[in-house]
Parts: structure tokens; C-alpha cells; sequence
């Protein structure tokens, strides 16, 4: 099993550190009043897992439970829906603080902002999002899925009135795609995938994702609790990063927790980029045949890696077993602690740290990650059981054991 783990770990103090004035607190409290003006808005729980943590010789574990935003099962639409909002705003010519939800979706602004198309790739949470809220807002959406993509995903983005079609190509390619049509008919791409002229919306989507973490450190800041360790998994990185830059503004110092991004091996750019550490961005092509189909990315987000490259510690390469690990734990909670229903991307750190606390073949990873009896860790599950049907077939059914 130790062989399918890779890490990979750099020295923060030789970096020179990306600033954070787009992700920080105050931009954070603009998200979540953005965010807090939605009819279906309520914090999501962060939940305690205090028989867990001393089980596995932690001091303690908390996880921001994602399956209940806004009714979408996944946290995804945090992005989508705030990179909407500030797109309108601008075209506008107002600022978001004056387009609360309910301005958003009203007859006014439609009529003022006419037919607008917006178009997306995704594996389907974020696909989802953004198709909500273009039916929110009575304008038309385009949603382009990769090979492999679990048809209940499709049908949901399909019932927000969606566009939406899964392509014979990876999520990269169907990215471009996207990218394409966008150019050649005048629609609007909402993607966390940035390149050179295309910024703007990544960015404002990562700013979105800042609302999850901006609740969850309120609620910890409530309980006296400071986390020593925060893991988070990536795709092309824009939540990971968010979180990242969030955690590292509030948290200066020696009190900044020390960071780990998670990636499956069969996807794993950052991390491929993390252990070249040449200034290049390193992609993985082909198939990416992972069961963390949210994280099945294999080109990072250019502005999120400047945020992981400056701020975050670790780097690690998983086994798909390690999220089908994660979703049992999670579904089958020790003593008083809360269930918490995790699909196969929400639930792949919190398994990682399982597995490298309980298994002695890893106790080298354990090492490298300080983790010890005085960790408290802080896990963000970003989406529940989106494909129920792969769900069962780890949770009930034993697929991808935990070798």
C-alpha cells in the first residue's frame, strides 16, 4: 500500500508569498452576505468528530459538511453563482453588494441584462451550480460532461433546465470545448480553470468557495478551537486554494495551520507540479480514470497554484481506495459522533488521514505531516452522495477496499 502514497513537501520560508488581498476576511464577509441574501441559504454544519480523532491519536477532527448547501448536495454552486453574480454586477455597471438575490433574479435585471447563455464543464457539482442558477435567473445554460460521468449527475444538471450532454473526451478537453463554443457564439464560460486571459470569472469563483471556509472558521473561532492542520483535495485547485489563502490571511505566522492538498494518482497535476518545482505547471493527460470523479482535473488552475505554491506545505498522491476508506468512516461514525454522508471526492482526505493513523506502513507520511496527539484537523466533505448508486456499491457493497 505505501507505495501508491507519494509526498511531497516544501519549505514555506523560502517563498516569496503570493498576496491575498482577493481572498482575505473582508472579502469573505462580502461572499457570505452575498451568499446569506439567497432564499435557500443555511450554514452548512461543521461537525465535530471527537470519538474519531481519539481513535485514530488526534486531538480532535472537525469536517464542514457540504451535502446540505442549498439544497445541491455539493458546495460547488458557491462558486458558480457568486462568479454570476459579479459578471452581471459588472455588466451592469453596479457593484454585487447592490444585486441581492432577490434583485438577481427579478423581472428588472432580466430585462436589463437580455438572453444570456452561460456555459461549463464539470463532472458534474459545479455543472449543477451553475445550471441552478441560470435557471434562477430564467437565462439558458450549457453543460459539457467527460466520459465516464454518472448519468444521475447528468439528469439533475438536466433538470435545471440545462443544456447538457456527456462528450467522448476528459474534463480538460471538454474544457476547451467550452472554451470554443463561448468564443464562436457569444456565450458566457463560468469555469475555476484560469489561463492567460481568462481570469476574472476563476477568480471570482475562488472568492466564492471563500463563504465555506469563512463559516467554517467562525464556528471554530466560536468553540475556541484553532486548527493545527487543514487538508483539502483539489481538482485544478481553486477550492483547495481558497481555502488555502482564506486560512493563511486570518491565520499569520506560526499560527497558520499547516496545509495539505490531496489528489488522486491518477490525476494528480498539483502534485505533480508541487515535486517539479520548476516555476512550469505540469499537466496529466489521458483517461484520469479515478473514482474521485470531482477531482478528475489535469491541469491546474494558474491563479490557484500561486496561492498552494506560497502557502501550502504538502503534497499528496492517493490511492482511490483512500476515498472509498473516508466514505465508510464518515457513514459509520464511532460513539455520539454524527453521520456524516460524504461521496468519493468530499470524503478522500479525511480518509487519507485515517489510513496513515492507523496503518504502521505509513507511519512515514504520518511523520512528514506532523501529525500527532495534539492535531486538531480540519476537513471540508464538498459533496455527498452525488452518484447514490456508487455510494452503495463502496459504502454497502465493499468496491475499492481498503487495501
Amino acid at each position: 500500500m505505501a507505495e501508491k502514497y507519494q509526498v511531497v513537501t516544501h519549505d514555506l520560508s523560502k517563498r516569496e508569498k503570493a498576496p491575498l488581498e482577493f481572498l482575505n476576511e473582508d472579502v469573505a464577509k462580502s461572499t457570505l452576505a452575498f451568499h446569506s441574501s439567497f432564499d435557500q441559504y443555511e450554514k452548512t454544519p461543521l461537525v465535530e468528530l471527537k470519538n474519531l480523532a481519539g481513535y485514530l491519536g488526534l486531538k480532535n477532527a472537525f469536517i464542514k459538511d457540504e451535502s446540505y448547501r442549498f439544497g445541491l448536495n455539493a458546495f460547488k454552486v458557491l462558486g458558480g453563482s457568486y462568479a454570476i453574480g459579479k459578471y452581471i454586477a459588472e455588466l451592469l455597471g453596479k457593484d454585487l453588494d447592490d444585486l441581492p438575490y432577490s434583485k438577481l433574479i427579478s423581472d428588472e435585471v432580466k430585462k436589463e441584462l437580455g438572453d444570456v447563455t452561460f456555459i461549463t464543464a464539470t463532472d458534474g457539482n459545479h455543472g449543477r451550480g451553475v445550471a441552478w442558477t441560470a435557471m434562477e435567473l430564467k437565462q439558458k445554460s450549457i453543460v459539457y460532461m467527460p466520459k465516464g460521468s454518472a448519468t444521475e449527475r447528468l439528469e439533475n444538471i438536466r433538470a435545471c433546465g440545462s443544456k447538457a450532454e456527456i462528450k467522448d473526451m476528459n474534463y480538460d478537453e471538454c474544457v476547451r470545448l467550452c472554451n470554443s463554443e463561448a468564443e464562436e457564439f457569444g456565450y458566457v464560460m463560468v469555469q475555476d480553470t484560469a489561463w492567460e486571459g481568462y481570469e476574472d470569472i476563476p477568480t471570482w469563483i475562488m472568492q466564492g468557495y471563500t463563504t465555506m471556509a469563512y463559516e467554517a472558521y467562525l464556528d471554530l473561532e466560536a468553540k475556541g478551537v484553532k486548527p493545527t492542520h487543514i487538508f483539502l483535495q483539489a481538482g485544478v485547485g481553486s477550492m483547495a486554494s481558497a481555502v488555502t489563502g482564506f486560512f493563511s490571511s486570518v491565520y499569520k505566522g506560526d499560527d497558520k495551520p499547516v496545509i495539505t492538498v490531496v489528489e488522486p494518482e491518477k490525476a494528480n497535476c498539483i502534485f505533480k507540479t508541487a515535486k517539479a518545482d520548476d516555476g512550469q505547471l505540469h499537466f496529466v493527460t489521458g483517461d484520469m480514470d479515478t473514482i474521485m470523479a470531482g477531482l478528475a482535473c489535469g491541469e491546474p488552475c494558474t491563479i490557484g497554484w500561486d496561492v498552494l505554491s506560497s502557502y501550502a506545505e504538502h503534497y499528496l498522491s492517493v490511492p482511490d481506495d483512500s476515498a472509498a476508506h473516508g466514505m465508510r468512516v464518515l457513514g459509520n461514525p464511532l460513539g455520539d459522533d454524527k453521520r456524516v454522508i460524504s461521496g468519493e471526492s468530499g470524503a478522500a482526505t479525511l480518509g487519507v488521514v485515517s489510513q496513515i493513523m492507523e496503518k504502521p506502513e505509513l507511519a512515514e507520511f504520518k511523520e512528514a505531516l506532523g501529525l500527532d496527539e495534539n492535531s486538531v484537523v480540519l476537513f471540508f466533505s464538498t459533496e455527498g452522495d452525488t452518484d447514490a448508486k456508487n455510494y452503495r456499491d463502496i459504502v454497502w457493497n465493499g468496491k475499492n477496499p481498503n487495501l
